[in-house]
């Protein structure tokens, strides 16, 4: 057996860089410097001259431009924009100053384009170390034609994934990049560096993450109310949900669908119409404080969004009359599939109505659903349209950017699009998304639905 391994390893030849590079020939360590050489020397000529011409249009866009990209993310700043007094005319003229964003999204284009090569680099080395092998082994070379055939047989997973992957790369990972490295400058209105800027290392994240500042102290208790908002959001939306569905549900129910249909019209409604639509009658010159007051149960306005209590308590209840009617669906179907002979013996053994939804339903639901609940829970924490329509993230302002419901995506939006305070938004994001990480990985480990993925027991 061990002979028989020993010689099956010395037919699989590993085409990797290294291997060229150690073990290729002059022609493949020539492709480190000329990109397609091994495929010119093994007739492969359509494929070695898009080689060529990538490392070509590379070293063309470094000349052109690249490498000022490179330098000016290194530097950021720049020259201003300058009053000059044309003798000609007899007027002043301003010459445009640069744009250190430029700078900034021009250089980490740079960096992707870069990487990128070096992706092409290696392909190109392991094609020629390839070529060589089969050449010195007695294997057909691959022409192009079959190499495109290729592209819809056995190597049909690039021709599928090149596309989204390019799309992510371009659409998200670029931008989330670009965004990261402005928590790192001091891009913002605050002493006019909106043009002009610079790198400042992790003074916004000391800055952020401190108590001596204005801006630490608000986030300090914007994300204290956060994490009360997101646990009461999630859990009071599943615990009602989960009990309207089981009520539904039950065998002495009628007229189910209808129920159903009933608590789903609130969720055909655009969220933000019902959003708007409450903000107005929850005023203090509202329907609803109108109402109360013509019928003599209050002699003055009900605070429901001007004082930060009210304004709390408002927004978890409007959230949960418009979150039940998801979650019902949601349990509906998982409630429906509980093996009835479990309720069958906890009946036979005496177990009430609750006893049976403690020891069945609820530890049942948890365990098929505990991903969904870390997904609402990341949801709700991110839940813009619910506390920006309704409240605006008034009323009584921490600090002098927030408000006492504003979540830390309605502060980050507040902090970016109203106050300009891009580099202090960016270390927001960056906080939000590792609390968001570290809550949602070490839960969902905690729990049965990772340890026991075989069945619920």
């Amino acid at each position: 057996m061990a002979i028989f391994q020993k010689k099956a390893s010395d037919f699989a030849t590993p085409y990797t860089v290294s291997n060229a590079v150690s073990k290729g020939n002059l022609i493949t360590k020539l492709s480190m410097l000329i990109m397609g050489l091994g495929c010119f020397a093994h007739k492969q000529i359509i494929k070695g001259l898009i080689y060529l011409a990538i490392e070509v249009g590379y070293i063309w866009f470094m000349i052109k431009g690249g490498i000022g990209n490179l330098q000016h993310l290194i530097s950021l700043g720049g020259k201003p924009q300058e009053e000059i007094w044309n003798e000609a005319k007899g007027i002043y003229e301003y010459v445009n100053g640069d744009m250190t964003i430029l700078f900034l999204l021009y250089g980490v284009a740079t960096i992707f384009l870069t990487v990128a090569f070096i992706i092409a680099w290696r392909a190109n080395l392991k094609c020629a170390y390839k070529n060589e092998c089969d050449a010195r082994e007695g294997r057909a070379i691959n022409s192009f034609r079959k190499d495109l055939k290729a592209l819809l047989d056995t190597n049909l997973h690039y021709s599928l994934m090149t596309a989204p992957i390019l799309g992510i790369i371009i659409f998200t990972i670029l931008p989330l990049v670009f965004m990261i490295c402005m928590a790192f400058t001091t891009y913002s209105k605050v002493n006019d560096n909106l043009t002009l800027f610079n790198w400042a290392g992790l003074k916004n994240f000391v800055t952020v993450l401190g108590l001596g500042n204005s801006i630490g102290k608000t986030f300090w208790s914007v994300l204290g109310w956060t994490i009360i908002w997101a646990i009461f959001a999630t859990f009071s939306n599943y615990i009602l949900g989960m009990i309207l569905a089981i009520v539904i549900n039950r065998k002495t129910t009628r007229f189910k669908g209808f129920w159903r249909f009933c608590f789903m019209l609130s969720a055909a409604i655009p969220q933000f119409v019902s959003l708007l639509l409450m903000r107005t009658m929850l005023k203090d010159n509202g329907l609803i404080n109108v109402l109360l007051q013509n019928a003599g149960l209050i002699n003055s306005p009900l605070p429901f969004l001007t004082n930060a209590t009210w304004a709390r308590v408002v927004v978890i209840v409007i959230n949960v009359w418009i979150g039940v009617p998801f979650t019902m669906l949601q349990v509906t179907g998982i409630l429906q599939n509980i093996p009835t002979e479990l309720y069958e013996a906890a009946r036979v053994d005496g177990a009430n109505a609750v006893t049976i939804f403690f020891k069945i339903t609820l530890p049942y639901m948890l365990f098929v659903t505990t991903p969904y609940l870390i997904t609402t829970f990341t949801g709700n924490i991110n839940n813009f349209n619910v506390i920006y329509l309704l409240t605006g993230g008034a009323p009584t302002p921490v600090g002098s950017t927030a408000g006492k419901t504003d979540l830390l995506v309605t502060w980050l939006y507040k902090l970016t699009i109203d106050l300009q305070y891009y580099n202090v938004g960016a270390v927001v994001g960056i906080l939000t998304f590792i609390i968001l990480a570290i809550v949602s990985l070490v839960t969902y480990r905690n729990t049965g639905s990772y340890k026991n993925e075989e069945g619920f027991q």
